[in-house]
């Protein structure tokens, strides 16, 4: 109760003092059957309802992200749940150089994306940018609380970026987070051979990384991207990938990827004892463009495991209408044929957008296993009778070996807003 007269506390002062305010409402409703067994099962109809609120003066903002969900016809054991996603104070331009977060704030990376209860500085001069954050991790479910036992469950790290030379730019980062798993009990045996309950407490050091990147862009002609990843914890390079894609054949697009990846293990789970291999990765694309409204599209790719291969091919065509596509994958992991078709057009300026997508997919988990197939169909269509108001109303239909006739239907209300005041 405390936490809800506070939070409407500061909502009512930033309300009162606010130049603008702008965001998004949406309500949504989601009905589904879920079996519980054979011959039982239960009828559910999911309700969530979404607000994205930016509160402005001038050059200092309270944005927030949260969402309620519950279910009208069949309560969940979590129902009902309100998350947290942001809940911010965020200053701008302090002194042309400087902005400032404090609060619940999305963070953005490779190794520990999603957000965190704490305080981000960011620092941009001309061709220079440094970024830093500290603060706790989120509780489950993104509660409205603070963590408990801070001291093992909070984060920090930067990330300094610079485009002094033309066409490119160069990146370093670090990260390092901690993350206190639950203790819990085993049986085990004491040098007197009598079964005795062990509590098993790990610590909280989960991710220590170094990053690096450097991509180059010649706009028109060629792009490439790379990254590095080192894992401090466990003294190995961790990841390194290289994107690269030109079009410098008139009507051509040939890309080039490559992916070098140990399994990213949390240091402190039981499971970083385990040998699981690295893995090479590489993709090599083609885009031919027939003319301004078709596109033909392939790719091919090979992943080496430890011991064994797995091959990947795509084929497709990209329209203004929508697009179809083939995959097939064989080798290690199974082997899988699958084709997809998208279409989707505006009418009348935007009023109405229909769209139908179709799946099929058949695939083994290995050469000797039994064939399973997958069939999925939606149909959909927006309805955007004004500019800040649009409804969305979709159909979803899957027929596979667990959901026979499985028929689902999705219904959303969007509106947008922004008042000055």
């Amino acid at each position: 109760m405390k936490k809800l007269i506070l939070l409407l506390f500061i909502g009512a002062t930033a309300f009162i003092s606010a130049q603008n305010i702008n965001g998004r409402f949406s309500s949504s409703l989601y009905t589904f059957e879920r079996y519980d067994s054979l011959n039982s099962s239960e009828q559910y109809l999911r309700a969530y309802e979404m607000l994205n609120l930016n509160l402005n003066y001038g050059k200092v903002s309270v944005r927030s992200y949260l969402n309620f969900e519950t279910d009208v016809m069949s309560k969940m054991q979590s129902d009902p749940r309100l998350r947290f996603y942001n809940l911010y104070l965020e200053a701008r331009d302090i002194m042309d150089v400087a902005t400032v977060r404090l609060g619940r704030q999305p963070i953005i990376n490779s190794i520990a994306g999603g957000v965190y209860d704490g305080a981000s500085l960011t620092l941009k001069k001309a061709e220079y940018k440094l970024n830093a954050y500290f603060g706790g991790n989120v509780p489950a479910y993104q509660e409205f609380k603070l963590i408990e036992n801070f001291e093992d469950n909070y984060l920090y790290g930067g990330k300094f970026t610079t485009t002094v030379i033309p066409n490119f730019q160069i990146g370093v980062g670090y990260v390092n987070k901690n993350f206190q798993p639950q203790k819990y009990t085993v049986n085990r045996l004491n040098p007197d051979l009598n079964l005795i309950e062990v509590d098993i407490e790990n610590k909280s050091n989960q991710y220590e990384f170094i990053t690096g990147e450097v991509n180059y862009n010649q706009k028109g002609l060629v792009s490439i991207f790379t990254r590095y990843d080192y894992d401090l914890n466990f003294n190995q390079t961790s990841k390194f990938e290289f994107d690269a894609r030109t079009e410098a054949v008139e009507n051509w697009a040939l890309n080039l990827y490559y992916n070098y990846r140990e399994p990213k293990i949390r240091y402190n789970s039981i499971f970083a004892v385990f040998d699981y291999g690295n893995t090479h990765e590489i993709e090599l694309g083609a885009d031919y463009q027939i003319s301004k409204t078709f596109t033909l599209l392939g790719k091919f790719g090979n992943v080496q495991y430890k011991d064994e291969n797995s091959q990947r091919v795509g084929l497709g065509i990209s329209t203004a209408y929508g697009n179809i596509n083939y995959r097939k994958t064989f080798g290690y992991a199974g082997e899988l044929d699958a084709v997809s078709l998208y279409t989707g057009y505006t009418f009348f300026e935007g009023l109405l957008t229909p769209s139908v997508g179709l799946s099929y997919t058949n695939y083994k988990l290995n050469p000797d296993a039994e064939a399973n197939n997958i069939t999925t169909l939606m149909v959909g269509t927006n309805i955007r009778p004004f500019r800040m108001l649009s409804f969305d109303l979709q159909g979803q239909y899957m027929d596979n070996k667990i959901y026979k006739n499985d028929l689902r239907l999705f219904f959303k209300l969007n509106y947008w807003f922004n008042l000055n005041i």
